[in-house]
């Protein structure tokens, strides 16, 4: 029906519609995708709340061999160091066991995190727009509906500046060899690309989580940054270690975007660790 065709990734009432499906999972990750979800119920069992999947493979978009399989756990409790170990031992072993898929990353939070008033517009709006249940009660259920508004932007990415001194210890602490840069600049383009479309979303009004369209929506707004921001998508999605980008990355492009990022939208809210959480579409 006309009434149901998303534009932007809006739904009919300009709320962003939930983006990936279960029934999106191409095929050939189908088999990591269940073996994944037995594995969290036998590590997390009843303390696990429930669990998602996010990024390319939900989407229907990953690429075999290049992708990695991203999850959200929502425990009932506050992570402890153990559950966090237990999850970097999941990951571990599902990379290795799965030829398909390029890394794991699990990312963990408590179900009063998640329903929280601070993270309301952060990682409750990732988990309700950006995550795709997998597994116990799906908390979209209890929050709000969102818009590509301010308010969103402020709260997912709106801590640019608080991380860049992190990233230029992080360069500075990896090793001078293309394939110990290749990770960060893979990490840092996304996070900047990102950054820039949030920006400038409130503008072109919707939501994508395409790199590439992300750019693209950024470079008409600010056409003098648009080839620096194509390069980072690029980078995103084809990654080499090339330390000239990452100093460019954390010296231009990055407080840049900062500076600007919190004259159009303000400083996202303090959070107790400083840790930024998921931020738009998880970093």
């Amino acid at each position: 029906m006309a009434d149901t065709v998303l534009r932007n990734g809006l739904d009919a009432q300009g709320y962003i519609a939930r983006e990936g499906a279960l029934g999106r999972v191409p095929r050939a990750f189908r088999p990591v995708v269940a073996v994944a979800r037995d594995r969290l119920l036998d590590v997390f069992g009843a303390r696990m709340d429930s669990a998602y999947l996010y990024g390319s493979i939900p989407r229907g978009t990953a690429r075999v061999g290049r992708s990695d399989l991203d999850l959200l756990v929502v425990l009932r409790e506050e992570p402890a160091e153990a559950d966090r170990e237990a999850a970097r031992e999941l990951d571990a072993g599902l990379d290795k066991e799965f030829p398909q898929i390029d890394g794991v990353g699990t990312l963990l939070c408590s179900r009063a995190q998640v329903l929280s008033d601070l993270e309301t517009y952060d990682l409750g709006w990732f988990l309700a727009c950006l995550c795709t249940p997998l597994l116990g009660e799906d908390l979209a259920e209890y929050l709000p509906r969102y818009r590509p508004d301010s308010l969103l932007a402020r709260e997912t990415n709106g801590d640019l500046a608080l991380l860049l001194p992190r990233w230029r210890k992080r360069i500075a602490e990896a090793g001078d060899t293309d394939e110990a840069r290749q990770p960060l600049v893979r990490f840092m383009s996304r996070r900047l690309v990102r950054t820039g479309f949030t920006l400038v979303m409130p503008r072109w009004n919707g939501w994508t989580s395409d790199l590439a369209e992300m750019a693209e929506a950024f470079g008409a707004y600010y056409p003098a940054r648009a080839a620096q921001m194509r390069a980072a998508a690029v980078r995103g999605y084809e990654p080499v270690g090339d330390a000239q980008a990452l100093r460019s990355y954390v010296d231009d492009l990055g407080p840049w975007l900062a500076e600007e990022y919190a004259r159009v939208h303000g400083v996202k809210a303090p959070r107790p660790d400083q840790s930024g959480q998921a931020g738009a579409g998880g970093g």
